[in-house]
């Protein structure tokens, strides 16, 4: 008897892929928090650009924490693949000015 394929275990046939809720390409905020301390966005922004070299430094967003003491930067790269994706988190996660990715 020939057993049916489960929609996990479906081929992706939009490109895209399997059990991902993103559809890539496409534009995807990160969140990385750190002390507020020189360097901290231009090293978030080298990062970026490595994993996406179209990554435009202009829409970097920063908020400032309550006392001051942590700087909050939203990052917006284009989105290829979750292993790009995952890369990113984990390059960013290692890094040594950054506290928290979200």
């Amino acid at each position: 008897m020939m057993q049916e394929q489960s929609p996990k275990n479906t081929p992706n046939t939009t490109g895209n892929e399997p059990d991902s809720l993103i559809i890539y390409p496409c534009t995807f905020p990160i969140k990385v928090m750190g002390q507020r301390v020189d360097g901290l966005v231009h090293a978030i922004t080298h990062i970026a650009e490595q994993f996406d070299p179209s990554f435009d430094a202009r829409t970097i967003e920063l908020r400032e924490s309550k006392g001051g003491k942590y700087l909050g930067v939203t990052i917006t790269i284009n989105a290829t693949s979750r292993a790009q994706l995952d890369e990113i988190y984990r390059t960013l996660s290692t890094h040594p000015m950054v506290k928290v990715v979200l």
